[in-house]
Protein backbone atom coordinates (compact mmCIF):
# COMPACT_ATOMS: atom_id res chain seq x y z
CA UNK A 1 0.00 0.00 0.00
CA UNK A 2 1.45 3.51 -0.77
CA UNK A 3 1.58 6.25 1.40
CA UNK A 4 -1.19 7.92 -1.04
CA UNK A 5 -3.66 4.93 -0.58
CA UNK A 6 -3.17 4.80 2.94
CA UNK A 7 -4.33 8.39 3.32
CA UNK A 8 -7.31 7.82 1.40
CA UNK A 9 -9.02 5.71 4.04
CA UNK A 10 -7.98 8.45 6.88
CA UNK A 11 -11.59 9.07 8.14
CA UNK A 12 -12.38 12.58 8.41
CA UNK A 13 -15.28 14.43 10.11
CA UNK A 14 -17.46 16.64 7.58
CA UNK A 15 -20.49 16.97 9.81
CA UNK A 16 -20.40 17.12 13.88
CA UNK A 17 -23.49 16.28 15.64
CA UNK A 18 -24.26 16.91 18.94
CA UNK A 19 -27.11 14.86 21.11
CA UNK A 20 -29.74 16.22 23.05
CA UNK A 21 -33.02 17.58 23.43
CA UNK A 22 -34.22 21.31 22.60
CA UNK A 23 -36.31 23.13 24.66
CA UNK A 24 -35.17 25.37 27.53
CA UNK A 25 -35.87 22.80 30.75
CA UNK A 26 -33.14 20.52 29.27
CA UNK A 27 -30.50 23.15 28.46
CA UNK A 28 -27.48 21.96 30.93
CA UNK A 29 -28.40 18.71 31.89
CA UNK A 30 -26.15 15.51 31.55
CA UNK A 31 -27.92 14.16 28.88
CA UNK A 32 -27.84 17.40 26.82
CA UNK A 33 -23.79 17.26 27.12
CA UNK A 34 -23.75 16.67 23.41
CA UNK A 35 -25.34 20.01 22.66
CA UNK A 36 -22.93 21.33 25.21
CA UNK A 37 -20.06 20.52 23.12
CA UNK A 38 -21.74 21.65 20.30
CA UNK A 39 -21.86 25.24 21.39
CA UNK A 40 -18.65 25.47 22.56
CA UNK A 41 -17.14 24.24 18.83
CA UNK A 42 -19.56 26.77 17.90
CA UNK A 43 -17.77 29.33 19.65
CA UNK A 44 -14.63 27.94 19.53
CA UNK A 45 -14.68 28.06 15.73
CA UNK A 46 -16.86 31.08 15.34
CA UNK A 47 -19.41 29.23 13.19
CA UNK A 48 -23.40 30.27 14.39
CA UNK A 49 -26.16 28.18 14.61
CA UNK A 50 -28.99 28.82 13.77
CA UNK A 51 -32.67 26.56 13.09
CA UNK A 52 -32.70 25.05 9.80
CA UNK A 53 -36.22 23.75 9.07
CA UNK A 54 -35.12 21.41 6.26
CA UNK A 55 -32.48 19.74 8.63
CA UNK A 56 -34.87 19.84 11.61
CA UNK A 57 -31.93 21.38 13.95
CA UNK A 58 -29.90 24.11 14.69
CA UNK A 59 -27.43 24.28 12.04
CA UNK A 60 -24.56 25.63 10.67
CA UNK A 61 -21.10 25.64 8.11
CA UNK A 62 -18.32 27.37 7.60
CA UNK A 63 -14.11 26.67 7.97
CA UNK A 64 -12.58 24.73 10.69
CA UNK A 65 -9.28 25.20 12.44
CA UNK A 66 -7.71 22.95 9.09
CA UNK A 67 -9.41 25.26 6.90
CA UNK A 68 -11.91 22.14 5.79
CA UNK A 69 -15.44 23.03 5.34
CA UNK A 70 -17.12 21.46 8.82
CA UNK A 71 -20.80 21.44 9.21
CA UNK A 72 -22.53 21.43 12.88
CA UNK A 73 -25.86 20.20 13.83
CA UNK A 74 -28.08 20.05 16.98
CA UNK A 75 -31.22 17.90 16.49
CA UNK A 76 -34.52 19.46 17.37
CA UNK A 77 -36.57 16.30 16.84
CA UNK A 78 -35.88 15.23 20.57
CA UNK A 79 -33.22 12.82 21.48
CA UNK A 80 -34.94 9.19 20.34
CA UNK A 81 -35.80 11.05 16.78
CA UNK A 82 -32.05 12.34 16.19
CA UNK A 83 -31.68 10.32 13.38
CA UNK A 84 -34.30 12.08 11.27
CA UNK A 85 -32.23 15.52 11.09
CA UNK A 86 -28.84 13.44 10.73
CA UNK A 87 -30.58 11.95 7.54
CA UNK A 88 -32.04 14.93 6.17
CA UNK A 89 -28.28 16.64 6.45
CA UNK A 90 -26.33 13.38 5.12
CA UNK A 91 -29.08 13.32 2.07
CA UNK A 92 -28.97 16.72 1.12
CA UNK A 93 -25.01 17.04 1.28
CA UNK A 94 -24.62 13.09 0.18
CA UNK A 95 -22.27 12.95 2.90
CA UNK A 96 -21.18 8.90 3.88
CA UNK A 97 -21.93 8.02 7.35
CA UNK A 98 -18.38 7.55 8.00
CA UNK A 99 -18.27 11.03 8.04
CA UNK A 100 -20.19 11.90 10.26
CA UNK A 101 -18.76 12.32 13.79
CA UNK A 102 -21.82 12.10 16.57
CA UNK A 103 -20.87 13.69 20.48
CA UNK A 104 -23.38 12.11 23.33
CA UNK A 105 -23.69 11.41 26.82
CA UNK A 106 -22.73 8.37 28.29
CA UNK A 107 -23.58 7.10 31.86
CA UNK A 108 -21.25 3.79 31.75
CA UNK A 109 -17.71 6.15 31.83
CA UNK A 110 -16.65 8.02 34.86
CA UNK A 111 -18.13 11.62 34.44
CA UNK A 112 -15.40 13.82 32.06
CA UNK A 113 -13.92 10.55 30.51
CA UNK A 114 -14.05 10.67 26.85
CA UNK A 115 -14.17 8.09 24.25
CA UNK A 116 -13.58 8.03 20.52
CA UNK A 117 -14.27 5.01 18.48
CA UNK A 118 -14.80 4.31 14.36
CA UNK A 119 -17.78 2.19 15.16
CA UNK A 120 -19.83 0.57 17.84
CA UNK A 121 -23.90 0.15 18.66
CA UNK A 122 -26.00 2.14 20.19
CA UNK A 123 -25.18 0.83 24.24
CA UNK A 124 -29.04 1.58 24.64
CA UNK A 125 -28.52 4.83 24.30
CA UNK A 126 -31.76 6.44 22.30
CA UNK A 127 -30.29 9.19 20.62
CA UNK A 128 -27.88 6.38 19.04
CA UNK A 129 -30.01 3.98 18.26
CA UNK A 130 -32.05 6.75 16.28
CA UNK A 131 -28.62 7.79 14.67
CA UNK A 132 -27.65 3.71 13.41
CA UNK A 133 -31.37 3.34 12.10
CA UNK A 134 -31.25 6.36 9.99
CA UNK A 135 -27.54 5.86 8.71
CA UNK A 136 -28.44 2.15 8.19
CA UNK A 137 -25.06 1.40 9.86
CA UNK A 138 -23.11 1.32 13.03
CA UNK A 139 -19.83 2.30 11.02
CA UNK A 140 -19.85 5.92 11.68
CA UNK A 141 -17.66 7.58 14.48
CA UNK A 142 -18.76 8.61 18.01
CA UNK A 143 -17.29 10.36 20.59
CA UNK A 144 -18.63 9.46 24.13
CA UNK A 145 -18.44 11.28 27.29
CA UNK A 146 -18.84 10.16 30.43
CA UNK A 147 -21.10 11.34 32.95
CA UNK A 148 -21.13 9.11 35.92
CA UNK A 149 -24.25 7.45 36.85
CA UNK A 150 -25.78 7.29 40.61
CA UNK A 151 -24.59 4.16 42.65
CA UNK A 152 -27.13 1.35 42.67
CA UNK A 153 -29.43 2.64 39.60
CA UNK A 154 -29.81 0.27 36.96
CA UNK A 155 -31.47 1.29 33.50
CA UNK A 156 -34.68 2.71 32.93
CA UNK A 157 -35.55 3.14 36.84
CA UNK A 158 -36.74 6.37 37.89
CA UNK A 159 -33.45 7.60 39.81
CA UNK A 160 -31.53 7.01 36.58
CA UNK A 161 -34.34 8.85 34.79
CA UNK A 162 -34.05 11.65 36.86
CA UNK A 163 -30.17 11.93 36.77
CA UNK A 164 -29.73 11.75 33.73
CA UNK A 165 -32.50 14.74 32.77
CA UNK A 166 -31.02 16.66 36.04
CA UNK A 167 -28.56 19.01 35.99
CA UNK A 168 -24.51 19.19 36.99
CA UNK A 169 -24.04 20.48 40.41
CA UNK A 170 -21.69 23.74 40.50
CA UNK A 171 -18.55 21.90 41.17
CA UNK A 172 -19.22 19.23 38.62
CA UNK A 173 -20.45 22.41 35.82
CA UNK A 174 -16.86 24.20 36.25
CA UNK A 175 -15.46 20.56 35.27
CA UNK A 176 -17.29 19.77 32.85
CA UNK A 177 -16.20 22.97 30.68
CA UNK A 178 -12.59 21.74 31.44
CA UNK A 179 -13.80 18.17 29.76
CA UNK A 180 -15.89 20.00 26.95
CA UNK A 181 -12.44 22.40 25.82
CA UNK A 182 -11.00 19.08 25.87
CA UNK A 183 -13.41 17.56 23.86
CA UNK A 184 -12.95 20.56 21.51
CA UNK A 185 -9.35 19.53 21.56
CA UNK A 186 -10.19 16.29 20.17
CA UNK A 187 -12.69 17.18 17.67
CA UNK A 188 -9.43 19.34 16.04
CA UNK A 189 -7.35 16.52 16.27
CA UNK A 190 -9.94 14.17 14.43
CA UNK A 191 -9.82 17.07 11.14
CA UNK A 192 -6.44 17.11 11.29
CA UNK A 193 -4.90 13.37 11.91
CA UNK A 194 -8.17 11.83 11.19
CA UNK A 195 -10.33 9.82 13.94
CA UNK A 196 -8.39 6.59 14.01
CA UNK A 197 -4.83 8.49 15.50
CA UNK A 198 -6.68 10.88 17.47
CA UNK A 199 -8.28 8.11 19.29
CA UNK A 200 -5.08 7.10 21.49
CA UNK A 201 -5.29 11.56 22.51
CA UNK A 202 -8.85 11.59 23.44
CA UNK A 203 -9.00 7.61 24.93
CA UNK A 204 -6.19 8.58 27.62
CA UNK A 205 -7.39 11.96 28.92
CA UNK A 206 -7.26 12.19 32.37
CA UNK A 207 -9.77 14.36 32.94
CA UNK A 208 -12.04 12.37 35.93
CA UNK A 209 -14.49 14.28 38.16
CA UNK A 210 -13.01 12.90 41.69
CA UNK A 211 -16.44 11.38 42.79
CA UNK A 212 -17.55 10.18 39.57
CA UNK A 213 -21.71 9.37 39.38
CA UNK A 214 -22.82 11.04 42.66
CA UNK A 215 -25.79 13.09 43.11
CA UNK A 216 -25.05 16.53 44.57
Amino acid sequence: MTEATAKTTLVIPQLIVGLGNPEPKYDQTRHNIGFAALDVLSRSWQIPLAENRKFQGEYGEGIAPTNDKIRLLKPLTYMNRSGQAIQAVTNWYKLPPESVLVIYDDMDLPLGKTRLRLSGSAGGHNGMKSAIAHLGTQNFPRLRIGIGRPKGATNGDENTVSYVLGKFSTTETKFVSEVLNFVCECVELCLKQGVEKAMNRCNSNGLVYPEPGTIK
